[in-house]
């Protein structure tokens, strides 16, 4: 992950993701759904931000005004499966529905926060947008001088 301090612009440049859905009948179909959870979780930690007015009127009501990753945003994503089959079921299977998108989220906000320790930032709130975090980075260099 790569924070630019000049903008602000937070890219993730490569992620990997290791889950154990227990036995796996269509692998190609379980690492899909990691990646587009991992998309959206993307999505939530850097871009997407619901805004309303004082009277809670939606301001972000369409995607010119909400920021969702497109395939650009996203980085190659490195997928591998440890099954360990669940004694649940007959089939050892367990469940994978929003595997990417809980663990892409966690991950993605504990590195921008990290990044931005190492800046001096201590207090850092989702989602991390270019202006969020060039004002962060900015407002630490101008109480640094």
């Amino acid at each position: 992950m790569v924070i630019d301090p000049e903008t602000g612009v937070v890219t993730v440049d490569r992620y990997t993701v290791v889950d154990d859905f227990g036995n796996l009948i269509n692998p190609m179909l379980a690492e899909g759904q990691v990646h587009g959870g991992v998309a959206q979780g993307i999505g939530q930690a850097i871009q997407e931000h619901v805004v309303y007015d004082e009277d809670g009127q939606l301001l972000t009501a369409s995607f010119m005004d909400y920021a969702m990753p497109r395939a650009a945003d996203v980085p190659f994503i490195t997928f591998n499966s440890e099954p360990v089959p669940s004694t649940a079921n007959l089939m050892g299977m367990k469940g994978c529905g929003e595997a990417g998108t809980v663990g892409a989220l966690a991950a993605i906000s504990n590195a921008v926060q990290d990044a931005l320790w190492d800046q001096g930032v201590r207090q850092a709130d989702m989602p991390f947008t270019p202006h969020k975090v060039w004002q962060l980075l900015n407002a630490q260099a101008m109480a640094a001088e």
